[in-house]
């Protein structure tokens, strides 16, 4: 495809190209029928000025002095000609230029005051410009003879009036498209410096010598250096969530597993090791799908479409309608119209279900799951609240289960690894907050807040 610079050089070159071009054209052919134009008026003066000149003699013929205003039409061979016509086609009179000469066939004007102008050759195929003007001379009273007027006129100094104007009105659009063109590639060059700047930084990226893009570009290039940083950040983050959750799942596996050798080196009667065997492997296996769990958050994904909550609010509570339905819960989705989170669906599904599904373990008839928008220090947030009309969760309780100290420990009191899930996806891949108080059913309320970093993080 090239370079981009490349590309826009060659087709503004282009365009500019073809503008001059335009340009010239236009001024050559309008310079040159304002010549013409000139060519004509100058020999209609002539004419004039010979009309001016023009006497009867005594045999009523039309004559004309041997000296002319004008010293060229005196001068053989001068470039100016002239001559005069009676209707039949007759030459009356001619101009000492025109000796040895002819001026070419003209087709006679009938009409007093007609002109007729044109371009045309001479019989030694030398161009002229050629004027014929037809008057109605009173040779005696009463008595009218039409003669035609013709001047001509070569065309060399109007020819090289025309070559002298296209040589420099070329030569300066020459040089103004260069000027132009240095210009025009100085500024494309300066426009397109930071798409080069970011093409250095990716590839510093790709070497390890830095971790993101840069803020202060253009605005036209933010929303793209946003979100390229957001993609980096939600590697970074997976990558070290992934490294965070296989060193907390061998350190959780440690203990199980030296209780399991301590026991066999101790030889216990086999019911004992069968129940000790068991407790430890359920643990390991509550271990091993919390840590899974964690690892699998996607958090929020760069470029991705916004979510509408209701509908996955809608199904999380029919499934549990379902899972529950002895128990006949009220199940009540209350989320505000237009509410939309901006990341994984199954991390909302991990969220939502996890809080439903306690709610609806502990809860005697209701359950209440709300959501809508929100926004906190200029960041969007997703407000998520999930209330039961059961037991609730002690004061005392609250601060152990949102310990981060004790999230490798999957039994947080009586709730489970669901809650201790949910925490780390709020609080770590969310940036949020997950708060624990009494809800006004009497239950517990938990409140999730989920940020959502600008540009995309």
């Amino acid at each position: 495809m090239g370079s981009l610079n490349r590309r826009l050089l060659i087709a503004a070159s282009v365009v500019l190209a073809a503008f001059l071009g335009l340009t010239g054209l236009t001024l050559d052919r309008a310079f040159r029928d304002s010549a013409v134009e000139a060519v004509q008026d100058r020999l209609q003066a002539q004419v004039y000025m010979l009309l001016g000149a023009v006497d009867v003699d005594a045999l009523n013929r039309l004559t004309l002095p041997q000296a002319l205003p004008e010293a060229r039409f005196s001068l053989p061979d001068s470039g100016l000609y002239a001559d005069v016509m009676d209707s039949q086609g007759n030459i009356v009179w001619h101009s000492p230029s025109l000796l040895g000469l002819a001026l070419p066939f003209f087709p006679a004007i009938r009409n007093p005051s007609d002109t007729q102008f044109a371009a045309l050759a001479s019989a030694d195929a030398t161009p002229l410009f050629m004027l014929a003007f037809t008057v109605h001379w009173e040779i005696t009273a009463n008595q009218y003879q039409l003669y035609t007027f013709r001047v001509a006129e070569t065309q060399a100094d109007f020819r090289h009036q025309i070559w002298s104007f296209r040589r420099s009105l070329w030569g300066w659009l020459l040089a103004v498209s260069a000027v132009l063109l240095a210009a025009q590639g100085l500024i494309l060059r300066w426009s397109l410096k930071p798409l080069r700047r970011v093409a250095a930084e990716v590839t510093d990226i790709e070497a390890g010598r830095r971790t993101e893009l840069g803020h202060d570009y253009p605005e036209e290039l933010q929303p793209l250096t946003a979100n390229l940083n957001a993609l980096l950040r939600q590697s970074h983050a997976h990558l070290e969530r992934y490294r965070n959750a296989l060193g907390d799942l061998a350190h959780s596996l440690k203990t199980p597993l030296a209780v399991l050798r301590g026991e066999l080196d101790r030889h216990p009667p086999p019911e004992e090791l069968r129940q000790t065997l068991a407790d430890q492997v359920e643990r390991m296996n509550r271990t091993v799908d919390y840590q899974l769990q964690r690892a699998a958050a996607a958090g929020r994904i760069a470029l991705s479409a916004p979510l509408p909550v209701a509908p996955i609010a809608r199904k999380i509570l029919d499934s549990l309608a379902k899972v529950y339905a002895d128990r006949a819960l009220q199940l009540h989705c209350e989320v505000v119209p237009g509410t939309v989170f901006y990341g994984d669906e199954g991390d909302l599904l991990e969220i939502l279900g996890n809080l439903a599904d306690n709610a609806c373990k502990w809860s005697r008839r209701q359950v209440v799951v709300r959501a809508y928008p929100a926004a906190h220090g200029g960041r969007a947030e997703l407000v998520v609240e999930v209330e039961d009309d059961g037991p609730g969760i002690l004061a005392e309780q609250a601060p152990l289960l949102l310990n981060r100290g004790q999230r490798a420990d999957p039994a947080v009191a009586g709730h489970g690894i669901g809650l201790a899930v949910v925490r780390d996806l709020v609080e770590e891949v969310y940036y949020g907050r997950l708060d624990i108080s009494r809800s006004e059913l009497g239950g517990a309320l938990v409140r999730a807040r989920l940020r959502f970093q600008a540009g995309g993080g």
